[in-house]
């Protein structure tokens, strides 16, 4: 068993879309076995050098996938546990960890249980499974009772987790998963809507099943130490970076980043040493490439990602540049592709270059731990040009940047650093010298990035 570090590299990949499931489950056809087809994104996982891959759901379930039916069945519309198991192991034989989806909040009107609460009425065994029923009302679905659910969504009706028969079944389920699997962590959907005191105890079971099992949480607001800590969570998805990285580009504004990462990891950072989940984009929000007013900006985009504090992600396509747009309708974030198809013809020739130069970025990040362990301090900040320092490991880096569509020359002041040289990393045969006093001079390329190491 290997466990997640925050050296790793997550590829997160949304297998009912990827694979071309049908959008809805009919709970009566036999498994098609559409995971086999997944292995190919193992392969283009690894070159882009991935060491983790996070998969959407894949339990049973009606049409998303957080919507659960059944917690130990691998949904229908992508094969059976065995093809699970398989696809599993051959993630180890290609040195890559696996984490899945957890949809513990809520589960879908066709699990099981809620399927025998609609028979039996209060005379079902399982009436204390869900948040908030009562039968003095009707729900949406004209139901002769009504129930919590999440975010106003009746599909999608929240479990009583302070019930210790739902723990139960939740826990007998990870420890079917970590057997039958062999995962490395946990992505914990919703995890805002979950009690603290239930992902305590998530968190004592599975230290007691495997100390090192990783728990991820969604988060999207808040404050993140209050679920990422020792007794909890080991990590969490950084949407403060997320929307600040995109948002600095599009409005010319790097002084949003720089103070997001000042205030997330700088001196006295509240999350320093947190480990966070860092991404541009995923299943529930646009392709980067279409958030992005400039494209040409992604290169320098994912510099940056793979250079800030935190455990980068890239989410399946979006390494060719792939483009959608958040509507009412998800499945455009979700689409079926496939790696080969995507390397043969790349849908946008100008962004080709781009999976190389993520693996490029994997690369140095691998070899550099400073870029994963070190210290963050801010160099310099303006409306377009900003850039940073990482430290760690006996190793000083330099990482800048230069949003605009013409080069910029920028200085940058190391006083604690003065004569220090410096060799860039993306542009080989690239040097520079800090001045006696610590001024060290860049020029920088359009819409360009530059990682330097001291020599």
């Amino acid at each position: 068993m290997t466990y997640i570090k925050e050296t790793d590299l997550f590829y997160h990949i949304y297998p009912l879309g990827a694979l071309g499931a049908p959008r809805t489950n009919d709970h009566a056809s036999l498994p098609a076995p559409r995971l086999r087809e997944l292995t190919p994104w193992l392969d283009q996982a690894a070159g882009l050098g991935a060491t983790a891959i996070y998969l959407g759901p894949v339990f049973e379930s009606s049409t998303h996938g957080y919507d659960t039916a059944d917690f130990f069945w691998v949904d229908r519309r992508l094969g059976t546990n065995a093809d699970l198991a398989a696809f599993a192991a051959a993630a180890r034989e290609h040195g890559i960890k696996l984490v899945l989806d957890a949809v513990f909040n809520h589960v879908g009107r066709n699990f099981w249980a809620f399927q025998d609460l609609l028979a039996n009425g209060e005379a079902s065994p399982y009436r204390d499974w869900f948040s908030g029923l009562r039968f003095d009302a009707c729900s949406p679905y004209n139901d002769p009772f009504c129930y919590d659910c999440w975010q106003g969504h009746a599909g999608l009706v929240k479990l009583n987790l302070a019930n210790p028969a739902v723990r139960q079944h939740i826990f007998e389920a990870i420890r079917f998963w970590h057997k039958e699997f062999g995962i490395s962590g946990l992505r914990l959907d919703a995890a805002d809507a979950l009690s603290l005191a239930f992902i305590r105890e998530l968190r004592s079971f599975t230290n007691g099943l495997d100390p090192q099992l990783w728990l991820m949480g969604e988060l999207i607001h808040g404050d993140y130490r209050d679920w990422v800590n020792p007794e909890m969570l080991h990590s969490a998805t950084n949407y403060e970076l997320f929307k600040s990285s995109w948002s600095a580009l599009n409005d010319g504004n790097f002084f949003e980043l720089a103070y997001s990462l000042n205030r997330q990891f700088g001196q006295g950072g509240i999350y320093t040493g947190l480990g966070l989940y860092s991404f541009l984009d995923n299943h529930d929000v646009s392709r980067i490439a279409t958030q992005l007013n400039d494209p040409a900006q992604l290169w320098m985009l994912y510099t940056l990602l793979f250079t800030v504090p935190g455990i980068p992600a890239v989410y399946y396509g979006s390494e060719f540049g792939l483009e959608g747009r958040k509507d009412q309708d998800d499945w455009k974030l979700r689409p079926a592709i496939q790696p080969d198809q995507l390397l043969a013809q790349p849908p946008y020739p100008e962004r080709a270059s781009l999976p190389a130069h993520i693996s490029r970025l994997a690369e140095i990040r691998r070899g550099h731990p400073a870029l994963s362990r070190g210290n963050y301090r801010q160099l310099s900040v303006g409306p377009r040009q900003f850039a940073f320092l990482r430290e760690g490991a006996g190793q000083s880096m330099i990482v800048a940047l230069n949003s605009a569509a013409e080069a910029a020359d920028l200085t940058l002041n190391l006083p604690d650093i003065p004569g220090s040289s410096w060799r860039s990393l993306l542009h080989p045969g690239e040097t520079f010298q800090a001045g006696p006093g610590g001024q060290l001079q860049l020029r920088l390329y359009p819409r360009g990035a530059a990682i330097l190491l001291r020599e």
